[in-house]
């Protein structure tokens, strides 16, 4: 086994809560998670591919969160998520010299544990979808794939928004 070429920044917490009621705990916690556990795996894997000159392909997971907010709560969330998007196109535009690619996934509204505690507080959100359903995790895959293989060697600093909501 080789080194690591692939990082799929994956991890996140919602806060469900309006900004005014987010806690300092609930504030560093979500901010750990979203935005400081993505920057540190980014930044240490890929000065271990600088240093030996291997390629990289750092996939975040952000949301469509980054790009809208409803003013429903999870503004933490979204300010999180909009992060991530800015830490990709600025970690692709620094690394660009090197074999590394960074680029994002927004997702918007797909099944996730994160999605059953949102539809378990506000109730069936589907209905104001234009195709009234959740998306289907796998719905990714392809484009999860497509960043990770090589054939996407030139895509960098790209954010790639994914949702049946919006046209």
């Amino acid at each position: 086994m080789g080194p690591a070429s692939i990082l799929i920044n994956n991890a996140g917490i919602p806060d469900a809560a309006r900004a005014h009621k987010v806690s300092l705990e609930l504030y560093n916690q979500v901010m750990a998670v979203n935005v400081n556990a993505p920057w540190l795996l980014s930044t240490s894997l890929a000065a271990r591919r600088i240093a030996d000159g291997k390629p990289l392909r750092v996939i975040n997971i952000a949301s469509m969160a980054a790009f809208e907010y409803n003013g429903h709560g999870a503004a933490l969330y979204s300010m999180t998520k909009a992060a991530v998007v800015r830490m990709t196109e600025v970690l692709a535009v620094e690394w660009a010299r090197y074999p590394i690619n960074v680029n994002a996934i927004a997702p918007g509204a797909f099944a996730s544990e994160m999605m059953d505690g949102m539809i378990g507080r506000m109730g069936d959100i589907t209905q104001h979808f234009r195709r009234k359903r959740l998306g289907d995790p796998a719905m990714m895959d392809s484009t999860l794939l497509y960043l990770a293989a090589p054939s996407s060697e030139a895509v960098t600093g790209t954010v790639i928004k994914l949702s049946l909501i919006h046209i």
